[in-house]
């Protein structure tokens, strides 16, 4: 058994749809991240950094913490979406560095001054738009003519994609790229998808969009969060 120590983010996502898409049977624990959960004694034990996800493997009593480690560790479990192959494995391994180093860190650096931030800092909001931009159209270039990032379709795929099919939240354009557009409707249709989306609990950014009260809430929230996470 998987327990799954998490929060509805892309990051958090990113374990939540690959247990999915490997049919794994876990227990999935809500971190209130509003509340300080990440910082209490009990979680830091699992995870020292203090950020979600974080898993325990009770089967072999181990607890692992960063996405893209538990990521491979669950693949190389279940023998799925990453090859034991040194050289495709790698491929596997680049595309999802990729994600764990830029997109991820970018995008959610264009969260904060974007949506989050008290003070709107117009450089600093440009810069990280523009480098998710980049970014995007690095992918773009890659998936022209390659249908998955890695040759066969894995655990990258799944790590860019729960942070990519959230561009709006973070004001970053996908006009023009056609062939990100294609790859990442296509991640919809893969097993699992939608279902761990909505773990552990659901969050339709395109509709928090739509409704500014809503809006107000979740920034007002992150803000809360990122004042505890400063305070400690």
């Amino acid at each position: 058994m998987i327990e799954l120590y998490t929060a509805p983010t892309p990051n958090g996502h990113k374990v939540s749809c690959t247990l999915e898409a490997l049919k794994m049977e876990y227990k999935a624990i809500l971190v209130n991240l509003g509340e300080g959960d990440q910082k209490k004694p009990d979680f830091l034990k699992i995870s020292p950094n203090g950020r979600i996800p974080a898993i325990i493997d009770t089967e072999n009593n181990l607890s692992i913490f960063e996405s893209g480690a538990i990521m491979i560790y669950l693949a190389d479990k279940a023998n799925k979406l990453i090859s034991s192959d040194p050289i495709k494995r790698a491929k596997v391994n680049e595309w999802l560095m990729f994600q764990m180093g830029g997109v991820g860190p970018m995008m959610g650096q264009a969260n904060v001054f974007f949506r989050y931030f008290p003070e709107k800092i117009q450089p600093a909001i440009d810069r990280y738009q523009n480098e998710s931009r980049r970014l995007f159209e690095v992918l773009n270039t890659h998936l022209e003519n390659n249908e998955w990032l890695a040759g066969d379709y894995s655990i990258a795929d799944i790590a860019n994609w729960c942070w990519v099919r959230t561009h709006k939240w973070s004001g970053v354009s996908t006009d023009g790229l056609n062939h990100l557009e294609r790859w990442k409707n296509a991640m919809y249709e893969q097993p699992g998808m939608l279902k761990g989306i909505k773990v552990p609990i659901e969050i339709n950014i395109n509709k928090e969009l739509k409704d500014k009260d809503k809006t107000k809430e979740f920034i007002k929230n992150a803000q809360k969060n990122g004042k505890k996470n400063k305070e400690k």
